[in-house]
Protein backbone atom coordinates (compact mmCIF):
# COMPACT_ATOMS: atom_id res chain seq x y z
CA UNK A 1 0.00 0.00 0.00
CA UNK A 2 1.10 3.95 -0.51
CA UNK A 3 3.41 4.94 1.98
CA UNK A 4 2.11 8.25 4.10
CA UNK A 5 2.48 11.20 2.36
CA UNK A 6 5.40 13.92 2.76
CA UNK A 7 4.24 16.47 5.44
CA UNK A 8 2.55 13.89 7.50
CA UNK A 9 4.20 14.50 10.49
CA UNK A 10 3.85 15.65 14.02
CA UNK A 11 3.58 19.79 13.91
CA UNK A 12 6.73 21.40 15.38
CA UNK A 13 4.38 25.13 15.50
CA UNK A 14 1.37 23.78 17.03
CA UNK A 15 1.74 25.97 20.07
CA UNK A 16 1.63 28.97 17.63
CA UNK A 17 0.23 28.02 14.35
CA UNK A 18 -1.93 25.28 13.16
CA UNK A 19 -1.67 23.63 10.10
CA UNK A 20 -4.25 22.50 8.66
CA UNK A 21 -7.55 24.26 6.90
CA UNK A 22 -8.43 25.01 10.44
CA UNK A 23 -5.27 26.85 10.04
CA UNK A 24 -3.21 30.39 10.66
CA UNK A 25 -2.96 31.75 13.76
CA UNK A 26 -5.33 31.17 16.63
CA UNK A 27 -6.18 34.90 17.22
CA UNK A 28 -8.66 34.66 19.88
CA UNK A 29 -8.24 36.18 23.03
CA UNK A 30 -8.65 33.47 25.14
CA UNK A 31 -6.32 31.22 23.30
CA UNK A 32 -4.48 31.26 26.79
CA UNK A 33 -7.86 29.34 27.79
CA UNK A 34 -7.54 26.97 24.88
CA UNK A 35 -6.39 23.78 25.16
CA UNK A 36 -4.88 22.11 21.70
CA UNK A 37 -3.37 19.12 21.17
CA UNK A 38 -1.93 17.09 17.79
CA UNK A 39 -2.39 13.59 18.38
CA UNK A 40 -0.50 11.02 17.23
CA UNK A 41 -2.33 8.19 15.08
CA UNK A 42 -1.90 4.70 13.93
CA UNK A 43 -0.13 4.28 10.71
CA UNK A 44 -3.22 2.34 9.14
CA UNK A 45 -4.73 5.22 8.81
CA UNK A 46 -2.29 6.54 7.15
CA UNK A 47 -2.05 7.78 3.63
CA UNK A 48 -5.45 9.65 4.21
CA UNK A 49 -5.17 11.12 7.34
CA UNK A 50 -2.67 14.04 7.46
CA UNK A 51 -3.56 15.17 11.66
CA UNK A 52 -5.43 14.82 13.99
CA UNK A 53 -6.36 17.90 16.32
CA UNK A 54 -8.18 18.40 19.16
CA UNK A 55 -9.18 21.76 20.28
CA UNK A 56 -10.89 22.26 24.11
CA UNK A 57 -12.00 24.94 26.10
CA UNK A 58 -14.30 24.93 29.48
CA UNK A 59 -14.78 28.57 29.79
CA UNK A 60 -18.50 28.74 29.79
CA UNK A 61 -18.60 32.56 29.43
CA UNK A 62 -16.19 33.37 26.47
CA UNK A 63 -16.55 33.84 22.76
CA UNK A 64 -13.54 31.93 20.51
CA UNK A 65 -12.79 32.60 16.80
CA UNK A 66 -11.03 30.64 15.14
CA UNK A 67 -9.30 31.23 11.59
CA UNK A 68 -9.97 28.77 8.65
CA UNK A 69 -7.41 29.54 5.76
CA UNK A 70 -7.17 27.39 2.23
CA UNK A 71 -4.37 24.68 3.18
CA UNK A 72 -5.40 22.12 0.14
CA UNK A 73 -6.83 19.46 2.62
CA UNK A 74 -10.43 19.02 3.43
CA UNK A 75 -11.01 17.04 6.81
CA UNK A 76 -13.82 15.22 9.13
CA UNK A 77 -14.84 17.20 12.45
CA UNK A 78 -16.69 16.34 15.28
CA UNK A 79 -17.75 19.18 18.03
CA UNK A 80 -19.49 19.12 21.49
CA UNK A 81 -20.37 22.69 21.49
CA UNK A 82 -23.26 23.45 23.79
CA UNK A 83 -24.22 26.72 21.81
CA UNK A 84 -23.58 25.72 18.56
CA UNK A 85 -20.20 26.11 15.76
CA UNK A 86 -20.94 28.67 13.63
CA UNK A 87 -19.26 29.81 10.34
CA UNK A 88 -18.93 33.27 9.80
CA UNK A 89 -19.43 35.11 7.28
CA UNK A 90 -22.20 33.20 6.64
CA UNK A 91 -23.75 32.82 10.08
CA UNK A 92 -23.87 28.72 9.54
CA UNK A 93 -24.70 26.71 12.30
CA UNK A 94 -22.48 23.42 11.54
CA UNK A 95 -23.75 19.91 12.27
CA UNK A 96 -21.96 17.75 14.93
CA UNK A 97 -20.57 15.53 12.41
CA UNK A 98 -19.32 16.50 9.71
CA UNK A 99 -17.08 16.53 6.43
CA UNK A 100 -15.35 19.75 4.55
CA UNK A 101 -14.20 20.46 1.82
CA UNK A 102 -11.15 22.03 0.00
CA UNK A 103 -11.68 26.22 2.01
CA UNK A 104 -11.12 28.34 -0.94
CA UNK A 105 -12.26 31.44 0.54
CA UNK A 106 -11.14 32.67 4.15
CA UNK A 107 -14.19 31.90 6.98
CA UNK A 108 -14.34 31.68 10.67
CA UNK A 109 -15.39 29.36 13.09
CA UNK A 110 -17.27 31.29 15.78
CA UNK A 111 -18.08 29.39 19.46
CA UNK A 112 -19.86 30.99 22.54
CA UNK A 113 -18.69 28.94 25.51
CA UNK A 114 -16.80 25.83 26.15
CA UNK A 115 -16.42 23.42 23.53
CA UNK A 116 -14.78 20.15 22.15
CA UNK A 117 -13.46 19.99 18.60
CA UNK A 118 -11.92 16.89 16.73
CA UNK A 119 -10.89 17.48 13.45
CA UNK A 120 -8.70 14.73 11.24
CA UNK A 121 -6.78 16.69 9.05
CA UNK A 122 -7.72 14.52 5.14
CA UNK A 123 -5.22 14.31 2.13
CA UNK A 124 -7.11 15.55 -0.88
CA UNK A 125 -7.83 12.08 -2.20
CA UNK A 126 -10.05 10.78 0.63
CA UNK A 127 -13.19 12.57 -0.35
CA UNK A 128 -13.87 10.46 -3.39
CA UNK A 129 -11.72 7.17 -2.18
CA UNK A 130 -13.30 6.68 0.88
CA UNK A 131 -16.84 8.89 1.48
CA UNK A 132 -17.25 9.08 -2.45
CA UNK A 133 -18.19 12.60 -2.35
CA UNK A 134 -17.44 14.68 -5.69
CA UNK A 135 -14.74 16.95 -4.15
CA UNK A 136 -15.41 20.00 -5.76
CA UNK A 137 -19.29 19.94 -4.98
CA UNK A 138 -17.79 20.55 -1.34
CA UNK A 139 -15.64 23.03 -1.81
CA UNK A 140 -16.50 26.03 0.59
CA UNK A 141 -18.73 23.46 2.22
CA UNK A 142 -19.40 20.74 3.59
CA UNK A 143 -21.30 17.50 4.31
CA UNK A 144 -23.66 16.26 6.92
CA UNK A 145 -22.56 12.73 8.47
CA UNK A 146 -25.74 12.38 9.64
CA UNK A 147 -27.29 12.48 6.21
CA UNK A 148 -25.63 8.97 5.88
CA UNK A 149 -28.39 7.30 7.49
CA UNK A 150 -26.48 3.76 8.09
CA UNK A 151 -26.53 1.63 11.15
CA UNK A 152 -22.27 2.00 11.22
CA UNK A 153 -23.29 5.79 11.28
CA UNK A 154 -25.94 5.46 13.70
CA UNK A 155 -24.03 3.43 16.12
CA UNK A 156 -20.84 6.23 15.98
CA UNK A 157 -23.19 9.55 16.20
CA UNK A 158 -24.44 7.26 19.64
CA UNK A 159 -21.12 5.93 21.20
CA UNK A 160 -19.32 10.02 20.15
CA UNK A 161 -22.38 11.01 22.60
CA UNK A 162 -22.01 8.72 25.09
CA UNK A 163 -18.31 9.46 25.75
CA UNK A 164 -17.00 12.60 26.27
CA UNK A 165 -13.17 11.82 26.78
CA UNK A 166 -11.57 13.11 23.44
CA UNK A 167 -9.16 10.13 23.38
CA UNK A 168 -12.05 7.74 23.26
CA UNK A 169 -13.56 10.24 20.63
CA UNK A 170 -10.82 10.30 18.54
CA UNK A 171 -10.12 6.11 18.90
CA UNK A 172 -13.89 5.87 17.76
CA UNK A 173 -13.47 8.38 14.83
CA UNK A 174 -10.07 6.28 13.55
CA UNK A 175 -12.02 3.24 13.95
CA UNK A 176 -14.33 4.38 11.35
CA UNK A 177 -12.07 5.47 9.16
CA UNK A 178 -10.08 2.50 9.38
CA UNK A 179 -12.91 0.43 7.90
CA UNK A 180 -13.44 2.59 5.36
CA UNK A 181 -9.90 1.96 4.38
CA UNK A 182 -10.09 -1.81 4.61
CA UNK A 183 -13.22 -1.45 2.31
CA UNK A 184 -12.40 1.17 -0.23
CA UNK A 185 -8.52 1.41 -0.43
CA UNK A 186 -8.74 -0.71 -4.53
CA UNK A 187 -10.43 2.56 -5.60
CA UNK A 188 -7.04 4.37 -4.70
CA UNK A 189 -5.58 6.65 -7.93
CA UNK A 190 -1.79 5.74 -7.56
CA UNK A 191 -1.00 8.72 -9.86
CA UNK A 192 -2.86 11.60 -8.52
CA UNK A 193 -1.37 10.51 -5.01
CA UNK A 194 2.39 10.64 -6.39
CA UNK A 195 1.28 13.58 -8.07
CA UNK A 196 0.33 15.45 -4.82
CA UNK A 197 3.18 14.04 -2.73
CA UNK A 198 5.29 15.56 -5.38
CA UNK A 199 3.44 18.60 -4.54
CA UNK A 200 4.03 18.51 -0.88
CA UNK A 201 7.67 17.89 -1.10
CA UNK A 202 8.45 21.10 -3.56
CA UNK A 203 6.55 23.16 -1.40
CA UNK A 204 4.31 23.88 -4.49
CA UNK A 205 7.28 25.34 -6.06
CA UNK A 206 7.18 22.74 -8.87
CA UNK A 207 6.59 22.50 -12.63
CA UNK A 208 3.26 20.95 -13.56
CA UNK A 209 3.74 19.74 -16.51
CA UNK A 210 6.93 17.88 -15.44
CA UNK A 211 5.06 16.32 -12.68
CA UNK A 212 2.71 15.07 -15.13
CA UNK A 213 5.14 13.76 -17.27
CA UNK A 214 6.46 12.07 -13.98
CA UNK A 215 2.86 10.07 -13.18
CA UNK A 216 2.79 9.30 -16.85
CA UNK A 217 -0.09 11.04 -17.96
CA UNK A 218 -0.82 13.66 -20.38
CA UNK A 219 -1.40 17.08 -19.40
CA UNK A 220 -5.44 17.60 -19.75
CA UNK A 221 -5.87 13.59 -18.48
CA UNK A 222 -3.84 15.26 -15.46
CA UNK A 223 -5.93 17.87 -14.89
CA UNK A 224 -9.13 16.40 -14.76
CA UNK A 225 -8.36 13.46 -12.79
CA UNK A 226 -6.44 15.47 -10.01
CA UNK A 227 -9.73 17.90 -10.30
CA UNK A 228 -12.07 14.72 -9.86
CA UNK A 229 -9.42 13.95 -6.83
CA UNK A 230 -8.99 16.60 -5.25
CA UNK A 231 -11.75 19.43 -6.23
CA UNK A 232 -8.84 21.25 -7.36
CA UNK A 233 -6.46 21.61 -10.31
CA UNK A 234 -3.26 21.40 -10.03
CA UNK A 235 -2.06 24.64 -10.25
CA UNK A 236 -4.14 26.45 -7.45
CA UNK A 237 -3.70 23.16 -5.16
CA UNK A 238 0.39 24.26 -5.85
CA UNK A 239 -0.58 27.53 -5.34
CA UNK A 240 -2.31 27.05 -1.69
CA UNK A 241 0.55 25.03 -0.58
CA UNK A 242 3.17 28.07 -1.34
CA UNK A 243 0.66 29.63 0.24
CA UNK A 244 0.86 28.04 2.96
CA UNK A 245 4.35 27.49 3.66
CA UNK A 246 4.37 31.76 3.61
CA UNK A 247 1.44 31.26 6.15
CA UNK A 248 3.46 29.79 8.52
CA UNK A 249 6.72 31.71 7.86
CA UNK A 250 5.20 34.89 8.87
CA UNK A 251 2.87 32.81 11.86
CA UNK A 252 5.86 31.72 13.35
CA UNK A 253 7.82 35.25 12.51
CA UNK A 254 10.74 33.48 10.37
CA UNK A 255 12.06 35.70 7.91
CA UNK A 256 14.28 38.75 7.64
CA UNK A 257 11.98 40.96 5.92
CA UNK A 258 8.64 40.48 3.48
CA UNK A 259 11.19 39.89 0.24
CA UNK A 260 12.80 36.62 2.06
CA UNK A 261 9.09 35.25 2.29
CA UNK A 262 8.44 35.70 -1.18
CA UNK A 263 11.37 34.21 -3.20
CA UNK A 264 11.72 31.59 -0.65
CA UNK A 265 7.78 30.65 -1.62
CA UNK A 266 8.29 31.00 -5.35
CA UNK A 267 6.76 33.73 -6.00
CA UNK A 268 7.53 36.13 -9.15
CA UNK A 269 7.32 39.11 -6.83
CA UNK A 270 5.85 41.04 -3.92
CA UNK A 271 2.74 42.32 -5.88
CA UNK A 272 2.08 38.51 -6.68
CA UNK A 273 2.97 37.12 -3.19
CA UNK A 274 0.34 39.95 -1.45
CA UNK A 275 -2.33 39.31 -4.14
CA UNK A 276 -2.22 35.73 -3.61
CA UNK A 277 -1.98 36.33 -0.10
CA UNK A 278 -5.18 38.36 0.84
CA UNK A 279 -7.46 36.53 -1.92
CA UNK A 280 -6.92 33.24 0.43
CA UNK A 281 -7.14 35.49 4.04
CA UNK A 282 -8.83 38.34 3.02
CA UNK A 283 -6.02 40.52 4.58
CA UNK A 284 -2.31 41.68 3.43
CA UNK A 285 1.04 39.88 4.77
CA UNK A 286 1.34 43.59 6.79
CA UNK A 287 -1.79 43.38 8.18
CA UNK A 288 -1.59 40.03 9.45
CA UNK A 289 1.71 39.96 10.87
CA UNK A 290 0.64 43.65 12.64
CA UNK A 291 -2.86 42.29 13.87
Amino acid sequence: SPQRPHGAKRNKFANVAITGTLAGIVKDKQTDKMKFQNIEFDKALSPFVKSIMVFESNETDTKTNLPFFADGFPGLMYHETPNGLYVNPHRKRMPQLFIYGQTIEPIEIEIFGSYQMIVFQLYPFTLNTLFKIDPKSINDNCYDLSLEITQVQNNISSALSLDNNPYSRVKLLSSYIEKLIEAKKNNFDNAIFSAINKILAAKGKCSLVETAKEVHLTKRTFERRFLSETGLLPKQFAKIIQFQNSLTQLSVKDFASLTDVVYENGFADQSHFIRVFKSFTGKTPKQFITK
